[in-house]
Formats: structure tokens, C-alpha cells, sequence
């Protein structure tokens, strides 16, 4: 098992499906590190020398310096809605649906994460095992 980048990466697979475990790297993408720094995508993980680990580290973050990984542009398109108030931004902070959908029936999804009021409850079983 080897870690890039935040992601563990098998070490029975190949290289070139391994960097895919990445957020924001796919298949284009891992050819294309792979190819800049003369690796062969068929080399199992478990396989790399540590030159070679250290050089798909630098390619990475030079990727990750032009702002390239899609998982940072993603947070960064979210804090600016955060940030300028806008509805979708207000609907992202209150952990429920952005783009319009219904919640009266449905978004069960989005909206089980939500923070219950507990202290009523805990108040309501108190007095039952008080009165019983």
C-alpha cells in the first residue's frame, strides 16, 4: 500500500490505474505523468524504486501548483459561493439541496447529517423515568 497525494494506492496494481486513485486524476492524466517522467504504466506499485515514487510526488505536485486536480478547484468554486453569499452558497452551509430539487419527500441524503435538538428528547425520557 503506498500513499500520494492523501490517497492509498494498492500495491498489486499497475502504476498507471494506481495514480487514478487520485481525486482529480484519471486515466489521461496518469498517462501523461507517466509519460513525462519515462515510466512504464505497466510497472506494479510494490515494483517503483523510490527515484521513481519521488518523481511522480514532484509531477503531482506541479499539477497540483497549476491548479489542475479537480477536487481543490471544486472547494475553492464552493467557498467563493460561501463567501459571496449567494443562494446556492447559503444552501451548501444549511447541508441541503443546491441545484432546486424537493425536500419535502426527498434529499433524505443531504439532509440526515443534520444536528437534532437533543435536549428535548433527553428532557421528555427524564420525566417518564421519573413519573414510572
Amino acid at each position: 500500500m503506498l500513499r500520494i497525494a492523501g490517497a492509498d494506492i494498492p500495491g498489486t496494481k499497475s502504476i498507471l490505474i494506481g495514480l487514478t486513485y487520485i481525486y482529480g486524476i484519471g486515466i489521461k492524466t496518469s498517462r501523461k505523468i507517466l509519460q513525462s517522467i519515462n515510466i512504464d504504466g505497466n510497472i506494479r506499485v510494490k515494483d517503483l524504486q523510490e527515484s521513481q515514487l519521488t518523481a511522480i510526488r514532484t509531477e503531482i505536485n506541479k499539477l497540483n501548483e497549476k491548479g489542475l486536480l479537480r477536487r481543490e478547484l471544486a472547494l475553492m468554486n464552493i467557498k467563493n459561493l460561501i463567501a459571496i453569499n449567494s443562494y446556492r452558497g447559503r444552501r451548501h452551509n444549511l447541508g441541503l439541496p443546491v441545484r432546486g430539487q424537493n425536500t419535502r419527500n426527498n434529499a433524505k441524503t443531504s439532509r440526515k447529517n443534520r444536528q437534532v435538538n437533543l435536549s428535548d428528547s433527553v428532557k421528555k425520557n427524564n420525566n417518564l423515568k421519573k413519573r414510572g
